[in-house]
């Protein structure tokens, strides 16, 4: 894959409109199949496409428009994996009173945002990415970026004290299943020529940020009751390294996105905290490059990236979450300040996260959203020329 000096592309999901919307309603109603949900979902993906391409993106994605949200869509996706609103899993938490606090003080409407949850054995019944990955080759030649919820992720989130326990006594045990379902559908997109592989492990972010009811949290889905943090983030390198074992250098870019949570447009309720207490972590994991969010002042400074050295970076440069578009100036000084701290040839530029994480609760419209992928590919295109 052949690419431009920092490349541009996003991180996944996009706004899902409202045909989109009632689809994904009707379906799970049971009231369209998936056939019928399909062609409303195809055109949807192509507008999104013809989007990304208008605005100039060297790598692009089909918007995660057929998923409710970036990780509860495994349910469909797996065998005995069942689909609940966070709502729903309140029936499984000790303290529902302290949960629902939770919920309130970091606006998650619990009755909107759904989980996917380990009921018995898992294993693929379909492709997880492949087949939508299919469908956008039909209609680009770009490169084209897949997004799959990254082991850890799965793992924390599936695993449901009183639901998954008759199959997985822990959460260890589901860990391994999610390893190799996880690997399967990778070893299936590095043959179908996808040129970038996404993983998101956002929770990572959770383990050091979280202070208050620090136990059990909200954060993208996770429900399970963690360890000790040093142990958490142990256990997390050791399956993503797992996952990616034997499969880099086979031309297609594995990447792992970790932002602070996407759920809110009010940035006081997301986590905050420097990536530095991640670092020494990242630096052991087996990927081509980090996705991290640099868009937002809640990130810390940039210098932590330094550790790096030798991975790639996705840099975020433009926030979601808000209304007003960047100026190309602070892009371009953003992406400046990156590459005196590594080589320009290892850095990417990309939002902070995607632009419509939860099919009910987008983060932005979708004229914003091209909008401010169209900064981002003018910046780009001014630090090719000074750099």
């Amino acid at each position: 894959m052949e690419l431009p000096l920092f490349p541009t592309t996003v991180v996944g999901s996009w706004p899902r409109s409202n045909e989109v919307l009632h689809g994904l309603r009707d379906k799970k109603a049971g009231r369209i199949d998936e056939n019928e949900f399909n062609k409303i979902a195809d055109k949807a993906v192509i507008d999104c496409l013809r989007l990304q391409e208008e605005a100039g993106l060297d790598i692009v994605s089909d918007g995660e428009l057929r998923r409710d949200n970036f990780i509860s869509f495994v349910a469909d996706k797996l065998e005995n994996v069942k689909m609940l609103t966070v709502a729903e899993l309140l029936d499984y938490v000790e303290d529902k009173a302290s949960f629902e606090e939770i919920l309130g003080t970091l606006d998650v409407p619990a009755f909107s945002l759904s989980n996917p949850a380990a009921v018995g054995k898992i294993d693929r019944k379909t492709s997880i990415a492949l087949d939508d990955c299919r469908f956008l080759r039909r209609h680009t030649d770009r490169p084209i970026k897949a997004a799959l919820p990254g082991p850890y992720l799965l793992t924390r989130s599936m695993w449901v004290e009183g639901l998954s326990q008759e199959s997985y006594p822990t959460k260890e045990a589901l860990a391994d299943d999610i390893v190799r379902v996880l690997r399967e559908e990778l070893i299936d997109l590095i043959q179908a020529g996808v040129e970038f592989v996404q993983f998101d492990e956002p929770v990572l972010t959770e383990l050091v940020f979280t202070n208050k009811n620090a136990n059990r949290t909200f954060m993208c889905g996770a429900l399970t009751a963690k360890a000790d943090r040093e142990e958490e983030l142990e256990f997390a390198t050791t399956l993503i390294n797992r996952v990616m074992e034997g499969m880099r250098g086979k031309g297609t870019r594995i990447g792992i996105h970790i932002c602070r949570g996407n759920w809110s447009t009010q940035e006081d309720v997301l986590l905050r905290g420097p990536y530095s207490p991640l670092m020494p972590y990242l630096s052991r994991m087996n990927a081509d490059q980090f996705i991290l969010e640099y868009a937002t002042p809640r990130a810390g400074e940039l210098k932590d990236i330094s550790i790096l050295d030798g991975k790639e970076l996705g840099l975020g440069v433009v926030n979601p979450r808000t209304e007003g578009l960047e100026s190309i100036d602070s892009i371009v000084e953003r992406g400046k300040e990156a590459a005196k701290l590594l080589s320009p040839e290892k850095i990417f530029l990309n939002p902070d996260c995607g632009f419509g994480t939860f099919a009910q609760r987008p983060m932005n419209t979708p004229e914003t959203a091209a909008n401010k992928l169209k900064v981002m590919v003018q910046a780009a295109e001014i630090l090719r020329q000074q750099l």
